[in-house]
């Protein structure tokens, strides 16, 4: 074989090594770009938890005040409708004391399976009032939550599991070893009106906010 065949060879599996590494570094480059786009769409994502209605809302007398009565609609992780729950109030100025439990920035750009964002517990909703403060209990604390319940019967690893979680959740010594960054009340709350649908949304790297858009014109009028 002549030395310029050779040399062309030579040239040729050069320029295919160069590719072969080329694309390899663009193949590197662009899974990181990847999971650089993951992570931040983690850190801003949200989920719904809860949707709530007003179903009855009048002007109450005796009280002088607007009686609301809302539907409170919570959804387990996989957006399940949990049971109903219907509470009225004297006021429309509603709001939901909740636990927030944030986890570290890494577990949540990991999509960490258990803490890849920020978990939550209703405690109650209440309008405040002064010494006419009206609350309704929701989840309560150190209790395993309906929502959250695994076994229909009662069951021994289910509680400790709970006692746990409620241990890690107000003991900062405790959460500091599970990847928590904190963990605190927070009490959402809006004005409450007839034909509006309210949705409260947990943001995977913070809290819960509450989102209002009109019920869909073809409900309007309907008894569902």
């Amino acid at each position: 074989m002549k030395l310029t065949g050779i040399f062309n060879i030579l040239i040729a599996l050069m320029v295919t090594v160069c590719l072969i590494a080329g694309g390899v570094w663009v193949y590197r480059w662009l899974e990181e770009v990847k999971v650089l786009r993951k992570a931040v769409e983690r850190l801003s994502a949200d989920s719904r938890i809860a949707e709530v209605m007003v179903t009855k809302s009048e002007f109450n007398e005796q009280t002088q005040k607007i009686e609301t009565t809302i539907k409170f609609l919570e959804f387990d992780a996989h957006e399940n409708a949990l049971p109903p729950k219907y509470f009225t109030f004297q006021g429309n100025i509603i709001q939901f004391q909740s636990l927030v439990i944030r986890f570290s920035d890494d577990m949540i750009k990991g999509g960490d399976q258990l803490r890849g964002k920020s978990a939550y517990l209703f405690l109650k909703a209440f309008v405040l009032d002064g010494e006419k403060t009206q609350e309704f209990k929701i989840t309560e604390t150190y209790e395993v939550p309906e929502g959250y319940r695994v076994s229909e019967n009662r069951s021994e690893f289910e509680d400790r599991l709970w006692k746990d979680f409620w241990k890690y959740a107000f003991d900062p010594q405790e959460r500091s070893r599970t990847g928590i960054k904190n963990a605190q009340i927070e009490a959402p709350g809006s004005l409450f009106l007839p034909g509006t649908i309210y949705t409260l949304k947990i943001e995977h790297d913070g809290g819960i906010r509450i989102d209002a858009r009109p019920v869909p014109e073809i409900l309007k009028g309907e008894k569902l």
